[in-house]
């Protein structure tokens, strides 16, 4: 949600000083890139390219997207960790690659408090428990019985950080095991979820949401601490799973290089806050898949980058997760 410490901070951004070009374009009329860490079709994606267009049209030039998938979003990332910082090269990140990632990987090529200069922040979304038609439990109690029951049976997907702490915090609070089938991309994991190929799948929804309403899968619970308003039948896990104080969701937001400029950081800032109180964005992506969209200043996404990794570094060490 825009707050008016937001808008007021964000005006007064935009009225620093500028560099020439922004009274030319921006800037010059060069094109964008926005690089997504993760395939076409993932949460990032889509979150990325509806932003694009809108920030696009304020900025009164285009954000072409660029998707460098790999190694759970480090190798994109890393791309625009190495750019040159002026405003032409921008992360479209969430917390698997600004702040699950040092918990996660023993190396981590970039620094992500320090090699980056946050932006805004995009929004949030909660993740779906889900299941192939293929597995008898109707339930997430009915899940987890089965596991416990029959350990190494059951494989579950991943694609990036926040797939795999979320399941993984599920089976450490569940107190059962299932087997880890890594993926490149969510859609190639929903693909293999869909045919049986893997059992469970602990996803974003805006990536299971269409899937689930055409009944190709079968969501067992989400993993906010809340109902969510597309799904309000589905429980929570606490709910569903009996597991007090379980909750796990994904966030996103825009990031430079470190050393870009402050004057375009306020500019981009400006016109992401913008897009956000669009009815485009709020419609395809708050009504249309269940994301929260949200602005920030550069600040509080900096604060928020602080918490959330001191968040999953507590997570995946209580889940019991070795760096990889």
């Amino acid at each position: 949600m825009i707050t008016r410490r937001t808008l007021l901070a964000s005006a007064s951004a935009s009225l620093l000083p500028l560099p020439s070009f922004a009274q030319s374009g921006w800037p010059d009329g060069k094109v964008i890139k926005g690089i997504v860490p993760f395939a076409a079709g993932s949460a990032t994606d889509t979150i990325a390219r509806v932003y694009a267009e809108q920030m696009g049209r304020f900025l009164g030039t285009s954000i072409i997207i660029e998707n460098r998938a790999g190694a759970n979003g480090l190798i994109g990332a890393d791309a625009v960790a190495k750019s040159p910082p002026d405003g032409l090269t921008l992360l479209f990140g969430t917390n698997s690659t600004n702040a699950a990632a040092p918990a996660l990987f023993k190396t981590v090529p970039f620094d992500h408090e320090k090699d980056f200069a946050p932006i805004a922040y995009l929004g949030s979304v909660p993740l779906l428990v889900a299941v192939s038609n293929k597995v008898e439990a109707k339930t997430l109690k009915e899940l987890i019985a089965y596991a416990k029951a029959n350990p190494g049976k059951l494989n579950f997907g991943s694609s990036s950080s926040s797939q795999r702490v979320s399941t993984e915090m599920l089976m450490s609070m569940g107190g059962f095991k299932m087997n880890l089938v890594t993926y490149r991309a969510s859609p190639q994991a929903v693909t293999d979820l869909i045919s049986g190929q893997i059992d469970v799948f602990v996803a974003d929804l805006a990536v299971m949401l269409p899937q689930v309403q055409a009944g190709t899968i079968r969501a067992l619970a989400a993993t906010s601490t809340k109902r969510i308003p597309q799904l309000p039948d589905l429980p929570t896990v606490e709910e569903a799973g009996g597991l007090p104080g379980y909750e796990l969701i994904a966030w996103f937001g825009v990031f430079a290089p470190a050393g870009t400029p402050p004057a375009i950081i306020a500019r981009l800032n400006e016109a992401v806050v913008k897009a956000a109180a669009t009815p485009e964005v709020q419609e395809k992506l708050g009504k249309g898949l269940g994301i929260a969209v949200s602005s920030s200043t550069p600040a509080e996404l900096a604060d928020n980058v602080r918490r959330e990794g001191a968040k999953w570094a507590k997570a995946v060490a209580d889940a019991g997760i070795e760096k990889q």
